[in-house]
């Protein structure tokens, strides 16, 4: 069979901008639409790849017709998530409620019926969460994402450092210095540090250029962590 190239050279103009569409509508949708489907997100989702698909693969079709089912579907995903932050009937409406499925220890079967599970879905669900025993489970709700949030019996409840009473102190996220060989200006000022200083104390740790090395970390104790271009990490410290 011969192979058409026009048409094949027609796929990948479709394909690309099929691509391009798809990824401004995700932008316009925000990391929520990716991260945590509710119902309705999830019908928006295949109803979208369906048009995308449709666009990519059917050359009978105009370009147009699928960029405007894909940017319809996404305007109204995106207003609607506008109006469910504003209005808690449409949130319920259209994301739905939280349903308790374990309540003060007893399992609720009627609320197990409404979201269409049986004990044996209970029981993986609560597996999963790490919960092997129903009898440590003292409340359990089923999120409107369908993810299940577990409340332990008070006997079963992890210890906290405030609970023995050890003092310590809170942890910072730590900022990417150095990725690649290349410094990260950004990161290195919201640490409110110059490249001047970071070449001071990378020249301590014996480094005069940043070639070899793969990724360097800054933590608020002015804490350098150097990893090189190597299968082993070995962090080199310094301590201001």
């Amino acid at each position: 069979m011969k192979t058409n190239w026009l048409e094949v050279g027609d796929v990948i103009i479709r394909s690309f901008l099929s691509l391009i569409t798809l990824f401004l509508v995700t932008k316009m949708l925000g990391k929520k639409q990716v991260s945590q489907l509710s119902l309705f997100d999830y019908v928006i989702g295949i109803s979208i790849g369906n048009f995308a698909a449709e666009m990519t693969i059917n050359t009978d079709s105009q370009y147009m017709n699928g960029i405007v089912s894909v940017l319809i579907f996404g305007l109204v995903a995106y207003l609607v998530s506008i109006l469910t932050m504003k209005s808690i009937i449409l949130r319920r409406f259209f994301m739905g409620t939280p349903t308790i499925l374990i309540q003060n220890g007893k399992i609720l079967q009627k609320n197990l019926r409404k979201v269409k599970f049986d004990v044996n879905d209970l029981l993986e669900e609560c597996r999963e969460n790490g919960y092997f025993d129903l009898y440590e489970i003292e409340d359990a709700i089923m999120e409107a994402d369908g993810s299940l949030s577990i409340l332990p019996k008070f006997d079963y409840q992890p210890i906290l450092r405030k609970d023995m009473k050890i003092k310590g102190k809170q942890d910072h996220l730590v900022a990417n210095v150095i990725i690649d060989g290349k410094v990260m200006l950004q990161n290195l000022k919201n640490m409110g540090k110059e490249e001047k200083w970071l070449s001071h104390q990378m020249k301590k740790l014996g480094y005069s250029t940043y070639q070899n090395i793969l990724l360097a970390t800054l933590d608020q104790e002015d804490t350098i962590h150097v990893y090189e271009r190597n299968l082993e990490l070995t962090p080199k410290d310094v301590m201001e």
